[in-house]
């Protein structure tokens, strides 16, 4: 008897329960956590110059603790002037208060001002309200006493017990650092094994491939932790350089917050602003000063993120703007202050994991900010949503740096194929079919007027005319339009025909022409039917015209060559699946002094990109 399954469909929630005590773990761990991910941080930014020195022979342990014991005089320097600097800040708060007052009294207007007044009248109604409200005592005539305040005299402390309250606002954040020294240590020395250990971990038969991959990884993450600490180092010193100049006090102070803040996205910057601002309107009698540092801070952040950050490619975070700001929140809400730092420097560390390792892949999808739909899925998406100015916008994006002919071949014809493939699936109505036709039809009549150089004079064959022939149905008759459009733009006269009802009637058409010995005939014909419809036109014009240069365009159809010469040898001189390639043969055709000869040259010819 089989044993029945006591959860029956609890394998689905298995992901949401991983997620959720992932979650539990993160927050209920951050003592440790933000301490190893600070060293993992650390030693991506370190291990290009622990390589450095181990370079010039000087080995392992020696880089490492020359590079440690650098990094951690030159930030024990920078904690000792800040500290000192906020130190004074602090004590010189309250001589502050009266330029604060004044300031706050000229915000408010005038004595007589109309702001005054309202505020006033809303204070005498409030208090008249108050009086008439409160509840009346009987019998009471005169006041309660008012209740004498208790005073709590506290014993003289011991000097142990004052040398305890004096440090132990200091022993959490130096038991951190220390923790976060040695995970950096450690990591920087066991650089090798960690790596291995992750390699087991994820792709243990592919030694080769990840071992490349994690080696890029690294050195990518590495490179974007040096250059956005290098920026927000410079981006600090430049403010600090220019609040000196301005006679704000501390100005280290504020440099040092300016740079440090500029870790967490979007409010960073403005919080590292607002600080010194503040500090002004209180240390300065006038406006001069805080007009000075609101125009500073806005000149130098929009130059450092619209101007260096742009230029310099490092310091791109490969994520998309929504994704940081869930990010932010995100690891605000687990870690606090300390999330909102690591935040974005976590998140790059998490989108290039998802971008090179392939069971992290949807990390990628979620976080990263290259587009997860290719052009053609984009325009067929918008299309089926019947989004007309939607799928304009991913057209004029294409033909911002392609050519009409690579739009038609690499967006709007594989597109087109894929309603056809739904079509012939049952999967496609007609609302959404007509539509469509009619949407890609006008953006191939509005690419008629598109600007491009003008075609050379055309050599060869001058009795050479090329007559577009669709194989079954509107799809084919749009992409020989396309065809047609192309060719006209290379000098060669075109005729193009309406869809035919069926073989017969296109054979009829073609009959209608008169054709010559020097026309080319182009079939076009589109998946998932494609290769039928074309082979039995082309049978039938065989027959009835011999002396016919055929040509059969099967676009975006993955054709071999064995299959193309058959199909070729058969009926046709050659078979084309894209619109570059048939313009080219077309060419090859003109240029030839005896067709023959270049009908024999170009049998069965796919172009590479066919065959991807």
């Amino acid at each position: 008897m089989a044993r029945s399954n006591p959860l029956p469909g609890s394998s689905r929630f298995l992901p949401l329960i991983a997620f959720v005590l992932s979650i539990a773990a993160l927050y209920f761990a951050r003592e440790v956590l933000i301490p190893f991910a600070l060293a993992v941080l650390f030693s991506f930014m370190l291990t290009p110059v622990v390589k450095g020195l181990e370079h010039f022979r000087l080995g392992r342990v020696p880089s490492v603790g020359l590079v440690v014991l650098v990094s951690l005089l030159v930030a024990g320097t920078i904690g000792w002037v800040v500290s000192n600097q906020l130190i004074d800040v602090i004590s010189q708060l309250p001589s502050y208060r009266e330029n604060i007052h004044n300031k706050v009294e000229a915000l408010r207007g005038p004595a007589g001002g109309a702001l005054k007044k309202a505020a006033d009248n809303v204070r005498e109604l409030s208090e008249a309200l108050t009086v008439e409200l409160a509840p009346a005592t009987p019998g009471a005539a005169t006041p309660s006493p008012r209740p004498v305040p208790v005073q709590v005299i506290e014993h003289p402390q011991g000097g142990i017990q004052y040398l305890r309250e004096m440090v132990a606002p200091f022993v959490q954040p130096v038991g951190t650092a220390f923790i976060v020294v040695v995970f950096t240590i450690f990591i920087l020395m066991k650089r090798e094994d960690v790596r291995n250990r992750l390699i087991r971990l994820v792709a243990a038969r592919q030694l080769n491939t990840m071992t490349q991959v994690l080696d890029d990884a690294a050195m990518g993450v590495s490179r974007y932790l040096l250059v956005q600490f290098s920026l927000n180092t410079a981006y600090g010193c430049l403010i600090a350089t220019g609040l000196y100049f301005i006679g704000v006090p501390s100005p280290i102070l504020w440099g040092a917050l300016a740079g440090l803040l500029r870790f967490i996205p979007y409010i960073g910057p403005l919080i590292g602003g607002a600080l010194p601002l503040l500090l002004a309107l209180g240390a300065f009698d006038g406006w001069t000063q805080p007009i000075l540092i609101f125009g500073f801070f806005t000149v130098v952040e929009l130059i450092a993120s619209q101007v260096v950050e742009p230029v310099i490619g490092g310091a791109r975070t490969g994520i998309s703007p929504l994704a940081i700001l869930v990010a932010a929140v995100f690891w605000g809400a687990l870690w606090g202050p300390a999330g909102l730092i690591l935040s974005m420097p976590l998140t790059v560390c998490v989108v290039v994991l998802g971008r090179h390792v392939p069971q992290f892949e949807f990390l990628n999808v979620l976080l990263g900010d290259e587009p997860v739909l290719s052009p053609k899925a984009r325009l067929y998406q918008r299309l089926l949503a019947l989004d007309q100015q939607e799928a304009q916008s991913v057209v004029d994006a294409f033909l911002k740096d392609g050519t009409p002919i690579d739009l038609y071949d690499l967006v709007i014809i594989p597109a087109l194929s894929m309603a056809e493939q739904d079509r012939h699936k049952g999967e496609l109505d007609a609302a959404k079919e007509a539509f469509i036709i009619q949407s890609i039809s006008e953006v191939i009549g509005e690419l008629a007027e598109y600007d491009v150089p003008e075609p050379a004079h055309r050599s060869g064959r001058p009795d050479l005319r090329v007559i577009c022939l669709p194989a079954n149905d509107q799809a084919d008759e749009i992409t020989a339009a396309m065809l047609a459009q192309v060719l006209e733009r290379a000098g060669y006269p075109v005729l193009c025909l309406p869809v035919a009802g069926s073989v017969p009637d296109a054979v009829e058409l073609i009959a209608g022409i008169v054709p010559q010995s020097g026309d080319v005939v182009c079939i076009s014909a589109l998946p998932p039917f494609a290769l039928l419809n074309a082979r039995s036109m082309a049978k039938r014009l065989r027959q009835q015209f011999p002396d016919l240069t055929i040509i059969v365009g099967l676009w975006t159809f993955t054709l071999s060559e064995r299959a193309a010469e058959r199909f070729g040898q058969a009926f046709v001189e050659t078979v084309v699946t894209t619109l570059g390639d048939a313009v080219n043969q077309i060419r090859r055709f003109a240029e030839a002094s005896n067709p023959d000869d270049a009908a024999t040259e170009t049998i069965a010819r796919v172009t590479p990109a066919s065959r991807g």
